[in-house]
C-alpha cells in the first residue's frame, strides 16, 4: 500500500492503516510519519468500511487537520464523511447544534483572553461581600491581583477535571466559581474549559444526545494523545460505549510538554491499560538528520531509532558574548546559509525554510532586533493569537465581539473606557449605541471603527469582513507613516484571517461565528513570509530545515523556575521537541552572559541540554 504521494507504507505503518475493530494505542517517535498514517487510516475507513458512519479525527493543531483534509481531498463527497479538526472545535460545534440541553443559546461566545476573565472575575467578587471582603484582606494591590489569579487558576483547575473534582467541597472556590459564572453567563459568555466541561455534562446528563453522536462517529482517532487534559480524555471516553470502543491514540510521551495546562501523558497510557488497547510502535525517523537524530537522543537516551534518513547533516554551538552577540551570530550564519547553501539541504536555504527558537519570547528580543535592522525578512508567533500594533484595529476587534454578542457588557465598557466617554445601557442596537459612543468620542479613530462595524454588518445575516477593512484602510491613509504602517500591517492580518474563516466556515458567515474561530485560533495561517520567530510551544507540529534555538542557557532553557524533578524534566521535554524541529541544520545559541532587567550583568552557564552538543 502507498499513501497519497506514493512513497511506500512501513509494516508498522500498514498495521496502524488497516485496523479496524478495537482499541489502538500508537506510540509515534518525532519523524515516524504519523499525520500520514492517521490520513491514511481515515482513508481506509471512509472506502473500505460498509455502513452510514462517521468519522471523528482529533488533530491538535489545525495545521494538521488542514494537512489530512488536503491529502483526503480526491475522496471527494466521502471526505464529508470525516470531521478533522481539533477537540475545542469539535465541542463547539455540538454545543451550537444542541447546547441549549446545557442553557446554551445558539453559538458560544467565547472570552479567550485572560486579561476579560480577570475582569469579569473581580466585577464578580465585588459584589459578593464574603469574597470582597477575603479580597480585601489579601493585602496591597499586587497582592490582591495575585489573589484573584489564584482564584482564576483554581477555577480552570476544577473545570479541567470534571470526572475527579465533580464536587466542590473548599467554600471559597465554590463561591469564586459560583460568582464567576454568573458574571460570564451575565454578558452570555464561556471560555474554553467551558467548551470540553459542557460538552462532556451534555452527552453524559442526556443519554439520549450522547447516544447519537455515538451511533454517528463509529470510528475515533485522537492525534497528540500526550497532551490530553482529564476534561479532554473525559469527553472523548463519554463518546465510547461498551458496544463501541473502536478508538485510536496517537501520541509519544517524550513530546508531552503542556503540563502547565493541567496535560499529560499518564490519560494516554491510561486508555491503554483500561481499554486493553492493542499497541504499535512507529520508531523510524523520516525528518531529521542523523546529526539531529543523535543529539536528541542525549536528550532522552531511551529515544531509539530503527530507521532514519542518509543524511548527515550538523549541529553546532554558538557561543556569545552576550545576548546582542549572540543574535549577531545567529543571523550572520542565516545569511551565510542564504548565499551559500548547504549541501545537505536541497534546492538552497531560503528565510522560509528557517526557524528560531527560544524557550520564552524574552529569548528572542534581540535576534528580532538584529533582524528587522539587516532586513531579513520574518514573522513571529508567539502566542495564539496576533498582537495588533494598531489601536483603531484593536477598537474594531472589541466593538466586533460587542456585535456578535450585544449582551457583552465587559467588552461594551471596555471600548467606552478606550474612547473615554460614558458607557451606553446594554442594547441589542448595539450599532445605535456605537453611534452615540463615536459621537462624543469626537475622534476619527472612534469614527472610523463606526463605520468600518456598520459597512461589515449591513447584511445582518451575512458578515463582510471586507467592507470593514477597506474603511480601516481609509483611516490609515489619513496618518502619519508609522500609525499608516501599524494598520495596515493589522489590517493585512485580519484580511488573511478572514480568508482562512471563508475557506473553513461551513455554517453561517455571521460576526459570532468569525470570532469564535478565531478565539479557537483556527483563523491564523499556519506560516507566513520569512524566517519563523517562535516560541517552543508555538512551533510544536511545525518542522523546519534550518533550526536555531536560542538561549541555551542554564536559566532560560530550561527555565529557572523549574526545580522539582517534574519540571526538569517538561524541560527536558520542551528542548526534545525544539530539537526534533529540525530536518537538517540545528544550531545551538546560548549568551555568556546577560543583562538583567532589574540592571547588572549576570554570567550565564551553558545549558546542560547542551552537554551531548559541546
Amino acid at each position: 500500500m502507498t499513501d497519497a504521494f506514493g512513497s511506500r507504507l512501513s509494516p508498522q505503518q500498514l498495521s496502524v492503516t488497516n485496523y479496524l475493530e478495537g482499541p489502538l494505542l500508537v506510540i509515534a517517535g518525532p519523524g515516524s510519519g504519523k499525520t500520514r498514517v492517521l490520513t491514511e487510516r481515515i482513508r481506509h475507513l471512509l472506502t473500505s468500511v460498509p455502513g452510514h458512519f462517521r468519522v471523528l479525527a482529533l488533530t491538535f493543531t489545525h495545521k494538521a487537520a488542514d494537512e489530512m483534509k488536503e491529502r483526503l481531498a480526491d475522496l471527494g463527497d466521502a471526505r464529508d464523511r470525516a470531521f478533522i479538526g481539533t477537540l475545542h472545535g469539535f465541542c463547539l460545534e455540538v454545543l451550537t447544534e444542541r447546547g441549549k440541553f446545557v442553557g446554551i443559546d445558539g453559538a458560544p461566545n467565547i472570552f479567550e483572553q485572560t486579561r476579560d476573565r480577570q475582569e469579569v472575575l473581580q466585577r464578580a467578587v465585588e459584589e459578593d461581600p464574603f469574597l470582597s471582603e477575603q479580597l480585601a484582606n489579601s493585602g496591597d494591590l499586587k497582592e490582591r491581583h495575585r489573589r484573584v489569579v489564584q482564584w482564576l487558576s483554581s477555577i480552570s483547575y476544577v473545570k479541567s477535571h470534571p470526572i475527579s473534582h465533580a464536587l466542590v467541597e473548599d467554600e471559597e472556590t465554590r463561591r469564586v466559581m459560583e460568582a464567576y459564572e454568573a458574571g460570564m453567563r451575565a454578558s452570555n459568555a464561556y471560555d474554553f474549559d467551558d467548551l470540553l466541561l459542557l460538552t462532556y455534562k451534555l452527552f453524559v446528563d442526556n443519554p439520549k444526545i450522547g447516544d447519537i453522536y455515538r451511533r454517528l462517529y463509529k470510528f475515533i482517532c485522537v492525534d497528540e494523545a500526550q497532551d490530553m487534559n482529564e476534561a479532554q480524555f473525559a469527553v472523548i471516553m463519554a463518546l465510547c460505549s461498551d458496544s463501541n470502543r473502536n478508538v485510536m491514540m496517537v501520541g509519544d510521551p517524550r513530546q508531552s510538554i503542556y503540563g502547565f495546562n493541567t496535560s499529560s501523558p499518564e490519560y494516554m497510557e491510561r486508555f491503554g491499560i483500561e481499554f486493553d488497547a492493542k499497541r504499535v510502535e512507529l520508531t523510524a525517523n523520516y525528518r531529521s538528520s542523523r546529526a539531529v537524530v543523535d543529539f536528541t537522543q542525549t536528550l532522552d537516551s531511551n529515544y531509539m531509532v530503527d530507521q532514519q534518513l542518509p543524511i548527515q547533516g550538523l549541529v553546532k554551538v554558538l557561543r556569545g558574548a552576550d545576548e546582542k552577540d549572540e543574535a549577531r551570530q545567529i543571523v550572520d550564519r542565516l545569511e551565510q546559509l542564504f548565499q551559500q547553501g548547504h549541501p545537505d539541504v536541497e534546492g538552497g536555504v531560503q528565510p522560509g525554510k528557517c526557524a528560531v527558537l527560544g524557550r520564552t519570547r524574552y529569548s528572542l528580543l534581540a535576534v528580532e532586533g538584529e533582524m528587522t535592522e539587516r532586513g531579513i525578512p520574518f514573522y513571529k508567533r508567539f502566542s495564539a493569537s496576533h498582537e495588533n500594533e494598531s489601536e483603531v484595529v484593536e477598537d474594531f476587534l472589541v466593538a466586533l465581539r460587542v456585535l456578535a454578542n450585544p449582551k457583552d457588557r465587559l467588552h461594551l465598557s471596555a471600548l467606552a473606557k478606550r474612547w473615554r466617554v460614558a458607557e451606553q445601557p446594554v442594547s441589542h442596537d448595539f450599532l445605535a449605541s456605537l453611534e452615540v459612543m463615536s459621537g462624543a468620542a469626537r475622534s476619527s479613530r472612534a469614527e472610523a471603527v463606526r463605520k468600518a462595524i456598520v459597512a461589515a454588518s449591513r447584511n445582518p445575516t451575512k458578515l463582510d469582513l471586507m467592507l470593514a477593512l477597506t474603511e480601516l484602510r481609509k483611516h490609515a491613509d489619513e496618518q502619519a507613516v508609522a500609525d499608516r504602517l501599524a494598520i495596515y500591517e493589522d489590517v493585512e492580518v485580519l484580511r488573511q484571517e478572514w480568508d482562512q474563516f471563508l475557506r473553513r466556515v461551513t455554517g453561517a458567515r455571521t460576526a459570532t461565528a468569525f470570532m469564535s474561530s478565531k478565539a479557537l485560533g483556527s483563523t491564523q495561517k499556519p506560516s507566513r513570509e520569512g524566517v519563523a520567530l517562535l516560541t517552543v510551544h508555538s512551533s510544536k507540529g511545525l518542522e523546519f530545515d534550518v533550526v536555531f534555538l536560542a538561549g541555551m542557557a542554564e536559566g532560560i532553557f530550561p527555565d529557572y523556575r523549574a526545580t522539582g524533578a517534574k519540571e526538569r524534566a517538561e524541560e527536558s521535554r520542551n528542548a526534545f521537541v525544539a530539537a526534533t524541529r529540525a530536518r537538517r541544520l540545528l544550531y545551538l545559541s546560548y549568551p555568556a552572559t546577560r543583562e538583567m532587567p532589574w540592571g547588572g550583568v549576570r554570567t550565564l552557564a551553558p545549558s546542560t541540554f547542551l552537554n551531548g552538543a559541546l
